[in-house]
Formats: structure tokens, C-alpha cells, sequence
């Protein structure tokens, strides 16, 4: 069965008889993209009213009648005495609705016999169905709509505002407008003039059309008036606002659990995540929940998402925060897919004596461009772990998402074995650069790789090395005989000396890297796009098979009660000179006697 997804407006409530109505309006195209007529609708006197179309949880009955505005409906809810599961759930969906909590309904439909067109576009209109089924739902409602529900149900004797009114006498200006083309279809077809009894009821409706629209021109009236002596209030009041103090990243990471543990549970993502956490930021709910579609004034349908929160944007500040492609300072960021200019030979030029002729040069350059790769990891957790029944849970997700994430781009990075795939990945920044052996003076060692750079006519201000936290930490020791320190400004995290910039990552292991940015392009989209599943079938391994073999040894995330989050971000980058990075292997750097080291590396 299908459905067709509308927001609840509220008309009237009888509080004593858990009696509501209003209109269950349909847009023209669903939150699954079909385009619902309910014009060409069928639908029984009397049909059941569901709870999120469980068809084992009736709450009530429920009566359709059709309008020029949608299917208007006529809701009861019983009222019993008698304790038990039934009461229970008929309490819960009257409380839901008068706290303002459901404030959505949807028809549960089937397509009649040629009842379903196939658009160009792709969109399925359906002009043929029966309505089988109303059910309260929750769903995204504007804040306009939650109000007025609220106010309505707030007093037994519901007070409208201008607003109000006038909307209802312009829906019941159109119900009368269709009743008069129902009339003239029935009795004035084929030429036929129309009986006195008829005619009398015709100009009944046309008496009642005059009275709407007169009084919805003494309303507008009334509006008029009052915004004409409206005037600025200011109140003594400070307005507050509370905002959770979450760690970053922490609203992406519920986002993703909050999708996946909602779909085993089979509930509403934004459901699952408000009974979860109390603290949940109002930018997670509503990434969860579907997004509100407006109309425009060229589309005659409806127009696509209104807004979607950026809610990763913590998630990528700590993945940046840990990367080492991120913390190089001055890469020559450029866009995916476009060709960049690069000179590749000098000009000529000499002295020239007077009236003597100029040397003419001829500058040669070529283009480099950086398609689209991108890097990937999947990170499997347990089922249990992703429920977050803790802070401490939470975390662990949290700090391992960003770890695999920044482990996997750092390797790719700074690896020497990683070579240039065409159409996959590119290489490593240090794969065919020279390279040397360190020493035990790195003093010597820093300044010979300086050395490479200026040999080679490559500038030296903005150079970049790369190194493991025990060698930084190993040079943030080293001082001259007077107790000086030989490298002020390193230590166990990077830093800077003499201008030079000094990154650290336990990737690199014993190599020190060094680097000019400017000679480096660099290509990012921004994001990283996080998919989840509980029925992939992977290779628990850092490297697996492709194609996979007969030895492969394949894990079933759904018999293990895994689910795997595999995580993506397009990144690219490539040197644009041969010696634009140098680096040198087997660097460990010794401490000073008696400091004790250990490389976190190991």
C-alpha cells in the first residue's frame, strides 16, 4: 500500500469527545515523488484511523469527504475506562495531538486500473485510487501550522485569530464553489434546464457565497485596521538561548547512528534520536527529518528540499584538525577538473651595454590538471556501539571515525610505496622524490634538506617538514652548551623555528619529510560523505582482495551484529616540480642522556 504524506491542520476539536477535523491536504508530489490527484480518489462513508499506518494499532475511525481545497476528514477517537494496551495506545496518539507533538497525517492508498501515468520526468502521477486508510503521523510541520494547532486545542471553545478566519471562509468559499459545479453536473448536463428545486438550491449556495465573501471583506477590513495602528513593543526581557555544549563532531556522529539504529528499530530517525538524547541539538532533529518542500512561482509542482543543516561541519573541523594534508600551511589549493598553468622554462637574459640589442625570450609553459579521486575506509562497529547507550560510547565512535579517516589520507600522503593509479588515486607527495639517510645530528640533517631546496633554485620560505612526534619531541631537547635550546618552538606537536613550519604524525614513522606547499597542487571538495549498513558482506582486512579469490575470507555484518560506516572524501593532490619534496629515512633522532623516549609510532 502506498502512502501520501500531508501536514495536519486542525479546523475544530471537541476536547470532551476526542472529536477532531481539518484537511488532510495532499501535495501534488509526495515525499516519494508521485504526483497524488484527489480528485480521482475513492474512499468508503467510514475508514479506519491508524497509528503510523500500523494496521495492528487502530486508534479510530475516521470520515473523508472531498473538497475543491483536498480530502477533508472528520476524526473520533472512543474514550474507555477499562485499563489495557488499547486505551494506552488511544491516549498516547490524543496526547500526542494535543501537545502539538503529531502534527502530520497520511492516506494509505492503492492505484486503481489505469489509475498510474508515467511522466517524462520521471514522476508516477496517479489519477485513480482508494483511500484504504488515515493515519497520524509525525511529520515536518511549519511553525505557523504547530502553533495554530497548539492554540486550537489549548480551549474548548477554540478563539480564531484574522488569519484564521479568513482561511477557513476561503476553504468553505471553495467547498461551496464545488458543490455548485456537482449540482449543474448532476441536473443541468446534456442542455437539460434545471427543476425548481434545484434552481432554489443553487441560489441558496450563491446566498451563502455572497455571505462568505462579504464577511471575508469585513475580516480583511479588520486587518487593515489593526496593522494600521500597530506599533513596536519592547520588552524589558533579554532573549536567551540555550544551545547544547556537545564536543565537535558529536551532532554528525548521532546524525549517523541516529539513521542507522532508527531503521533496525523500524521507527523515524528523529523519533529514535529525541527519546535517545535529551540534549540533542535542534539542527540534528531536523537533518533527520524529511525537508519541508516550497512551492516556487515557475514550477507547478513542488520544488525541491528547503534547507538541509550543515551539521558535519564539526566533523570535518576535527577531521582537518587531524590530517596531515590539512595542517600543511600553503598548498597550492586548486579545483578538481581544471587545467592550471605552469611555466616550465625560464627566460633569457643578459647585460646589455648602450645601443647595444636585448636578448628576446621566449617563456614555455604546459598545463597540469586534477581530476576527481577520492579516499576511503570503512569502519566497522557493533551493533550495541552504535546505539550509544553512554557518553563514553559515543566518544569511542566519535574518535574512531576521525582516526581511521585522517589514518588512511595520511598514509596515502606520505607513503613512498603509494604510486599514481590513473582514474583512482594519485601518488604520494614522496614517491620517486630524492632522498637521504639521516644522521645522528639533526641539526645537519634539517639543513641539508634545506640545502636541497636552494641547490635547486626552489624558494626556502614557507618549507614544511614532516615528522613523527618522537623525533619533534627528540629536537625540542636538543640545546647548545650554554643550556639554549637548539629548536625553540617544537615540540611533542609540531611547531615552528627559523620560520619553518614542523608537522607531526605517527604515519610517517622514522622518515622526516620536507616540502615546499607552493609546488604541491591540492584539491578538495570540503566533505566527507558517511553511508551505513548491517547487511554488507566485507573483507576484515586493510588491504583485501579485488577481485576476490577463493582464500578470501568474507565477515556478514548482519550475522555478527556489525554495522560497517564506510566514510569518503574526494581529495587530490600532485607536485608540480620533482623536487618540490625531499625526505629522509631512517631518522631517530636520539634524546638527551637520561630523557627516556618512546615513539607512539611503535
Amino acid at each position: 500500500m502506498d502512502r501520501a504524506y500531508s501536514l495536519l491542520e486542525i479546523k475544530s476539536v471537541a476536547p470532551a469527545g476526542r472529536r477532531f477535523s481539518g484537511i488532510a491536504s495532499t501535495p501534488e508530489l509526495d515525499r516519494q515523488g508521485d504526483s497524488f490527484d484527489p480528485a480521482g480518489a475513492t474512499f468508503r462513508d467510514s475508514l479506519p484511523l491508524l497509528f503510523h499506518h500500523d494496521t495492528k494499532q487502530p486508534i479510530g475511525r475516521v470520515t473523508l469527504t472531498r473538497t475543491a481545497a483536498g480530502i477533508a476528514f472528520d476524526a473520533t477517537l472512543p474514550e474507555l475506562d477499562e485499563p489495557g494496551p488499547f486505551k494506552a495506545r488511544v491516549d498516547e496518539a490524543w496526547q500526542s495531538i494535543k501537545a502539538g507533538v503529531i502534527t502530520g497525517v497520511s492516506i494509505g492508498y492503492r492505484v486503481l486500473d489505469g489509475g498510474l501515468e508515467r511522466l517524462a520526468s520521471g514522476v508516477r502521477r496517479i489519477t485513480k485510487s482508494e483511500i484504504c486508510e488515515l493515519s497520524l503521523v509525525t511529520i515536518p510541520a511549519n511553525a505557523s501550522a504547530s502553533i495554530l494547532t497548539v492554540k486550537s486545542l489549548d480551549q474548548e471553545r477554540p478563539v480564531m485569530t484574522i488569519s484564521e478566519n479568513i482561511t477557513a471562509l476561503d476553504q468553505k468559499r471553495a467547498a461551496l464553489i464545488a458543490q455548485v459545479a456537482d449540482v449543474m453536473a448532476a441536473k443541468g448536463a446534456n442542455g437539460d434546464t434545471l427543476d425548481a428545486d434545484t434552481a432554489a438550491t443553487l441560489d441558496g449556495i450563491k446566498a451563502q457565497l455572497a455571505a462568505v465573501d462579504q464577511t471575508v471583506t469585513h475580516w480583511r477590513d479588520v486587518e487593515k485596521l489593526q496593522m494600521s495602528s500597530a506599533r513596536t513593543v519592547t520588552s524589558p526581557y533579554q532573549h536567551v538561548s540555550v544551545t547544547p555544549t556537545l564536543p565537535k563532531g558529536t551532532s554528525f556522529i548521532r546524525y549517523v547512528c541516529a539513521t542507522m539504529a532508527a531503521k533496525q528499530a523500524g521507527v523515524e530517525p528523529a523519533t529514535w534520536a529525541a527519546a535517545r538524547w535529551n540534549d540533542t541539538s535542534p539542527e540534528v532533529v531536523l537533518a533527520l527529518k524529511a525537508a519541508v518542500a516550497p512551492g516556487t512561482a515557475t514550477d507547478a509542482t513542488w520544488a525541491g528540499p528547503l534547507v538541509q543543516p550543515n551539521i558535519s561541519k564539526d566533523f570535518i573541523e576535527l577531521l582537518r584538525a587531524a590530517t596531515i594534508v590539512d595542517k600543511i600551511p600553503g598548498l597550492y589549493s586548486v579545483p578538481f577538473n581544471t587545467k592550471i598553468p605552469q611555466q616550465t622554462a625560464g627566460g633569457t637574459y643578459n647585460w646589455v651595454g648602450e645601443v647595444k640589442p636585448k636578448p628576446v625570450t621566449a617563456l614555455t609553459f604546459a598545463s597540469v590538471t586534477l581530476d576527481w579521486a577520492k579516499v576511503a575506509g570503512i569502519i566497522v562497529l557493533t551493533q550495541e556501539l552504535i546505539k550509544l547507550s553512554s557518553p563514553k560510547a559515543e566518544e569511542v565512535v566519535r574518535r574512531e571515525m576521525v582516526a581511521s579517516i585522517a589514518r588512511f589520507i595520511d598514509a596515502q600522503f606520505t607513503d613512498p610505496a603509494v604510486a599514481a593509479v590513473a582514474g583512482v588515486n594519485p601518488a604520494s607527495i614522496t614517491n620517486g622524490a630524492p632522498t637521504a639517510a639521516a644522521t645522528a645530528n639533526p641539526l645537519a640533517d634539517i639543513l641539508g634538506l634545506i640545502s636541497h631546496f636552494s641547490t635547486n633554485n626552489i624558494p626556502v620560505d614557507g618549507l614544511t617538514f614532516i615528522m613523527s612526534p618522537a623525533n619533534a619531541m627528540a629536537l625540542s631537547f636538543k640545546t647548545y652548551s650554554d643550556g639554549s635550546p637548539q629548536f625553540p618552538g617544537i615540540a611533542i606537536n609540531g611547531g615552528t623555528w627559523k620560520g619553518l613550519s614542523f608537522i607531526v604524525s605517527n604515519t610517517v614513522t622514522t622518515k622526516v619529510i620536507a616540502l615546499q606547499p607552493s609546488l604541491i597542487l591540492y584539491a578538495d571538495d570540503g566533505g566527507v560523505t558517511i553511508d551505513a549498513s548491517s547487511e554488507a558482506t566485507l573483507q576484515m582486512d586493510s588491504a583485501p582482495d579485488s577481485p576476490v579469490v577463493a582464500t578470501t575470507v568474507l565477515a556478514s555484518m548482519f550475522q555478527m551484529n556489525c554495522v560497517a560506516l564506510r566514510a569518503e572524501r574526494f581529495i587530490n593532490w600532485k607536485k608540480v616540480n620533482a623536487n618540490a619534496v625531499k625526505y629522509l629515512t631512517a631518522a631517530a633522532w636520539p634524546a638527551p642522556t637520561g630523557v627516556v623516549m618512546q615513539d607512539e609510532s611503535a
